[in-house]
């Protein structure tokens, strides 16, 4: 009798690193995150996100805001079918975005499955958009975000990409891919990115406040415009480009804010040294 395809199971590579390696220990950790999480009742279903990616005790705490929106929302408007998780690559770029091939992905508190089905229908949109798992070995910007959906949405699936460049046209392209699948799937689409990073505590906090008001206003554009590779207002300048612009598409007329915090105000050490901004904000529809 023969046997049928072998399940491909991806491993989560920031364990021990960027979070902890034991479940107990990260479970403790998320869930604390999210219960001391405080905010308000969402007006609306939530359908995009950002949400920081550094190691869990810097930015884990303003992770937990995002989250903690996101799983309360749920409890009214359901669970998404699946999650997509954009990221980008630290190391090297390239063209178009990369999905996460195989069938799961297994973190400390087990394995978050892959959504083959809705990633190819991502895929079909567009030949900027392609399965690579290369891009993804060792890269941390989207993988952070699993163990909080996993608690956040036990069960959810995902769709991991990584954008690879700063075309307009890789933006545009998947933008409306994410529509289609909008159309076909309940979907949840989060930005995973930090802000500036710079030694001056005063900048850092002046800058990330500024850019997160025109989060709230939507203005993307603005927020595009501001960019550049030495003034860094978002390292993940294109999955919180998408992902605004895809609220936009379907409704969203202004962003939710939920919480800043860099890391000169929990290691004032790190000040004059590096400072790095988080921050955590939703998108919600009517």
């Amino acid at each position: 009798m023969s046997k049928g395809p072998e399940r491909v199971v991806r491993k989560a590579f920031g364990a021990g690193r960027w979070f902890p390696g034991d479940g107990r220990e990260l479970k403790s950790m998320v869930d604390g995150y999210m219960e001391d999480a405080r905010v308000d009742k969402v007006k609306g279903r939530i359908v995009g996100a950002i949400a920081p990616h550094a190691g869990y005790v810097y930015s884990g705490k303003i992770a937990g805001y995002t989250f903690r929106a996101i799983k309360d929302n749920t409890a009214i408007w359901g669970r998404p079918e699946v999650v997509v998780l954009l990221g980008f690559s630290h190391r090297k770029g390239f063209k178009g975005v990369a999905l996460m091939d195989g069938d799961a992905i297994k973190t400390p508190l087990g394995e978050a499955l892959l959504d083959r089905e809705a990633a190819e229908i991502l895929a079909a949109g567009s030949p900027r958009i392609f399965f690579d798992y290369r891009p993804h070995a060792g890269e941390h910007s989207a993988e952070n975000e699993i163990p909080f959906v996993q608690r956040a949405l036990p069960e959810t699936k995902l769709i991991i990409g990584l954008i690879g460049d700063h075309d307009p046209r890789t933006l545009d392209e998947l933008v409306r891919a994410l529509d289609t699948l909008s159309k076909k799937k309940k979907i949840l689409v989060v930005a995973s990115t930090d802000m500036l990073h710079d030694p001056n505590y005063d900048l850092v906090t002046k800058t990330d406040r500024g850019t997160l008001e025109k989060v709230r206003s939507m203005d993307y554009a603005r927020i595009r415009k501001d960019w550049d590779y030495s003034n860094q207002i978002f390292c993940g300048i294109g999955p919180v480009v998408a992902v605004m612009r895809f609220a936009e598409l379907k409704g969203c007329k202004q962003g939710t804010v939920l919480e800043y915090r860099n890391s000169g105000d929990d290691f004032p050490e790190s000040r004059g040294r590096w400072v790095v901004g988080y921050g955590s904000a939703i998108f919600a529809v009517p």
